[in-house]
């Protein structure tokens, strides 16, 4: 008899070897065909919009009516990957030259002969405040100016500094990827989310920010605390690591050289160069209205000045760029990909049936809960509609009117609206999650494994915020 249960559970065993999670491609490719197979079954529908302001266009409330039905045939399924690529061109272009620009100066050695020196003044276990300290300043950046794309070239040098203080490659992954996402979610002043969805909502720029600066440092602390346990955890027994065994030996680096790293005259002028171009994006995005365009600009100027400062040649500065263009591409074909499903939901005309499904039952609940009921719809609209500015401009127009039905201030509603689109951009596979493992070498199922009980967490800390937010009627 006991040998009968060793022998099924071998049997379960070798099945459970035999499931492997499909190449991220593969991923992607699937929820096309998926979408593209919705559109055949879920009602065609739009609402009317016109255009507001500042110039955006709008869902008009009230106006959702079913149109005549768009199904999305196999040829033109396959030509949205394409349509996706052209449509995600300026996202992509701007991830391949920002990630190369940044390539350059992280070559340079400056950043981490800056952490060579925090790891100098902090010893131990205490090195692990340098988690929170850049998931902090990382996420300012996201709240104030709404940078996200721009910190993806982070990504492997903070791999490698995670390995090389005993950590592994998800903490590094986490300090960027978090950093961004808890920026959006918690965004003061996010022109591209906030900034948008108060316009819609007929709020006041900028109001609501202290809550909105209670909530960031609510989510970061929940944040850090999960994964400097996790970090100690694996610093102290690295078979608890979720990606032990894998192989980064192209991003790390030993202890021995990172807290000896050379941080000279040349390598302070480059982190100086750094500051003064973060200087000229802040000012520029918020004066100036700067863009792709721009900031590719400013990130150019800043990878080739600190190249010139490190005394490189034409040569030397053209193979960095052309292998950082390499190491980058996969993920950037990711993101065009990615917008592949949004452009069947689009063609098949049932994003705005998804919305006004998820809307008719949040207009039945009691006030408590719809609330929340809020946070989970933007959630889960952020899977197909993974732009925070296009998310606005669909769900806000009919979420701050339902609000007022349900007599919960609109400033509730936006703060529903950018949890649900911040923290959710690197936990579906439509938005940045397997563009950011892609860039740190991490599966994504590991990625997942590690950052899902985290989102739990987050989630619940979100819902807290919100019914908090609604109990003092925070307008």
């Amino acid at each position: 008899m006991r040998g009968g249960f060793i022998m099924k559970d071998t049997k379960i065993n070798k099945k459970r070897k035999i499931f492997k999670m499909p190449h991220i491609y593969v991923l992607l490719v699937s929820i096309i065909c998926i979408c593209a197979i919705a559109t055949w079954i879920i009602p065609a529908g739009e609402f009317e919009r016109a255009a507001n302001e500042s110039g955006s266009m709008i869902v008009v409330p009230g106006t959702y009516k079913v149109v005549e039905s768009s199904p999305v045939g196999p040829f033109q399924m396959i030509r949205s990957i394409y349509k996706g690529m052209v449509d995600a061109g300026s996202i992509v272009f701007f991830v391949f030259i920002a990630y190369a620009s940044i390539g350059l100066i992280i070559s340079t050695g400056a950043f981490n002969g800056l952490i060579a020196g925090l790891l100098r003044v902090v010893k131990g276990k205490y090195r692990a405040i340098i988690i929170p300290i850049f998931i902090t300043v990382i996420g300012a950046a996201s709240s104030t100016i709404g940078v996200f794309e721009e910190v993806l070239p982070f990504i492997p040098i903070f791999v490698g500094v995670a390995i090389a203080m005993g950590y592994d490659a998800i903490v590094g992954l986490s300090i960027v990827a978090l950093g961004a996402g808890l920026g959006y979610s918690g965004a003061a002043m996010n022109p591209f989310t906030v900034g948008m969805a108060q316009s819609i909502a007929e709020l006041p720029q900028l109001s609501g920010a202290g809550y909105r600066v209670f909530c960031h440092l609510a989510q970061i602390i929940v944040a850090s605390i999960y994964i400097v346990k996790y970090a100690l955890k694996v610093q102290s027994d690295p078979a608890k690591s979720v990606v032990y065994g894998d192989d980064f030996s192209h991003l790390s680096m030993s202890q021995d050289d990172l807290e000896n790293h050379p941080f000279g005259l040349r390598e302070k002028l480059v982190l100086l160069t750094l500051a003064v171009g973060i200087g000229a994006v802040v000012y520029g995005t918020k004066v100036h209205g700067w863009y792709f365009e721009e900031l590719c600009g400013v990130f150019l100027i800043m990878g080739i000045v600190s190249s010139i400062i490190m005394g490189w040649g034409p040569n030397v500065i053209a193979d960095k760029m052309a292998k950082s263009f390499s190491d980058i591409a996969m993920a950037c074909l990711m993101i065009g990909l990615a917008r592949g499903i949004l452009v069947v939901l689009t063609e098949g005309k049932i994003i705005d049936t998804i919305v006004y499904a998820f809307s008719v039952p949040l207009s039945k609940l009691p006030r408590w809960l719809a609330g929340e009921a809020m946070l989970l719809v933007q959630t889960l609209l952020n899977f197909v509609i993974p732009s925070g500015s296009g998310q606005a401009v669909t769900s806000m127009p009919i979420m701050a009117p339902l609000s007022d039905l349900l007599n919960i201030p609109r400033q509730v509603a936006v703060l529903a609206f950018q949890f649900g689109d911040g923290l959710s951009n690197v936990l579906w596979p439509t938005a940045f999650a397997p563009i950011v493992c892609g860039i740190a070498g991490v599966k994504v199922e590991k990625w997942w494994k590690f950052f899902v009980p985290l989102f739990g967490l987050l989630f619940l800390t979100q819902c807290c915020l919100i019914l908090l937010a609604i109990v003092i009627g925070w307008a």
